[in-house]
């Protein structure tokens, strides 16, 4: 089991990604735009530091759903390689079974 508090850091970051999502992007189009000029440009860039840095989506760390472990995790299934083997072995994930042979 992980740390509550990185499970909770994360969480947090996820909130401020949502909040600040639309803001980001707008200012990140203004700053693309090779059309306006570089002041306006450089104005943006400003704000866009200015943001908080927990609300960029790069800074979100993929963690299993039932443990908060950070390795070993199935985007698919949004649980970790241990947990998937744990629901397996109890059948709790249809249409997976534990090979045996």
């Amino acid at each position: 089991m992980a740390k509550k508090s990185s499970v909770q850091k994360n969480l947090k970051r996820m909130k401020l990604v949502k909040r600040y999502a639309k803001k980001r992007a707008e200012l990140k189009k203004i700053i693309n735009n090779k059309k306006l000029e570089l002041s306006e440009r450089f104005a943006a860039q400003l704000k866009l530091n200015k943001l908080p840095k927990n609300s960029s989506k790069v800074r979100i760390r993929n963690r299993c759903g039932i443990s908060g472990r950070p390795h070993g995790y199935y985007r698919k299934l949004k649980i970790s390689r241990i947990a998937l083997r744990d629901m397996a072995s109890a059948g709790k994930i249809p249409g997976i079974i534990k090979s045996s042979w």
